[in-house]
């Protein structure tokens, strides 16, 4: 892998990675220069993290995002490659795959980074029609990024994410991602510590390792398995369609994982979100959030206790049915489910790729 780093016009960084296949253009430079007249002083925003003192979890209030780019139309998008006579995020008029701080960022300064990762420069594909060397690629600046963002100071937890369809909030339709380094441990995060804890406690084991085993050995809810991964419907899952997809060594986080578990991943992957493409009969795809859960950064219990997965799931139920957050869901985060998991797997399993 090449990383090139360069700066946009209002002084942000912007980050290529290229996987190095060409030896006649190896080392060829996508640092090209951004052209626009942005103000650097807009980069100054207004984050603040607060805590609710009932549940003592952190809130971001980020009132500047109301500005943000809003769905624009293909031929203005903000994260496809420059051409003459129209600039973007990206000044490059080429890339593999690109990374870039976010212009209208949740967290900045004190409270954290925002990162936009670009996973190819073709606006009208998504992450599922990638080759397995370009989801490489990706899996391969998701760890970079990992790594660099852990070792700042003050950041507390790095969390890579792709939001894909309106039907997920997404306001770019642009296939891309976002890697978020927070100034504190997730509320989510939180909480399974808080749970991994309490059994290692208990029992001296790990719960992560016995719910991976745990599903192994029943296998009503396992979706695929390759020799370092497997992906499963979890027992009590909260959307009609989710998948957790855990690498067999427990590891904390994506610089942690072996060569063999990084060469399987793309495969695996790729199969897992072309599988949620296939679950209802609609000509467009279907709406995912795909989230890495991290370990938080530095040394500890928290950090060796907890292992790293992915877990992917639609806010689809139906062919012409959205899984909205109800009443129940919202207000008390008390979720119901309309669909067994052990069905949701078995979907899962009938549209596998032939």
């Amino acid at each position: 892998m090449k990383r090139t780093g360069a700066r946009l016009a209002d002084g942000r960084e912007i980050l290529y990675y290229d996987a190095q296949t060409d030896p006649e253009t190896d080392g060829a430079t996508r640092a090209f220069p951004d052209t626009r007249a942005l103000d650097p002083s807009a980069l100054v925003t207004t984050s603040e993290v607060r805590c609710d003192p009932l549940l003592g979890d952190a809130v971001v209030i980020a009132s500047h995002r109301q500005g943000r780019t809003h769905l624009p139309p293909a031929d203005a998008c903000p994260l496809c490659p420059s051409t003459p006579g129209r600039t973007s995020e990206v000044p490059a008029p080429d890339y593999e795959v690109a990374v870039f701080e976010n212009r209208y960022p949740s967290l900045a300064g004190d409270t954290g980074r925002c990162e936009v990762i670009c996973f190819t420069p073709d606006h009208g594909t998504s992450f599922a029609e990638l080759d397995e060397e370009r989801a490489a690629l990706v899996l391969a600046a998701w760890t970079d990024r990992t790594a660099e963002l852990s070792a700042r100071e003050g950041v507390r937890q790095v969390y890579c994410f792709e939001n894909r369809g309106a039907e997920t909030g997404v306001t770019l339709a642009h296939p891309h991602g976002q890697i978020y380094a927070f100034s504190y441990v997730t509320p989510r995060t939180t909480r399974m510590l808080a749970t991994v804890a309490a059994h290692r406690e208990r029992t001296g084991g790990n719960l992560f390792e016995e719910v991976l085993a745990h599903e192994r050995a029943d296998g009503s809810r396992v979706v695929l398995e390759g020799e370092h991964w497997t992906a499963f419907v979890p027992y009590a899952a909260r959307w009609p369609y989710e998948v957790h997809l855990y690498p067999r060594r427990r590891v904390p986080d994506l610089p942690a994982l072996g060569q063999e578990a990084r060469a399987e991943f793309p495969r695996l992957y790729l199969e897992l979100l072309r599988r949620f493409d296939r679950l209802f009969e609609r000509p467009e795809p279907t709406p995912y959030i795909s989230a890495w859960h991290q370990a938080p950064t530095g040394e500890g219990r928290d950090h060796d206790d907890f292992a790293l997965h992915l877990e992917l799931f639609t806010v689809r139920r139906a062919a012409d049915k959205l899984k909205y957050l109800a009443g129940t869901e919202s207000g008390m985060e008390a979720f119901m489910n309309d669909i067994r998991p052990e069905d949701a797997a078995a979907r899962l399993r009938e549209v596998a790729s032939p």
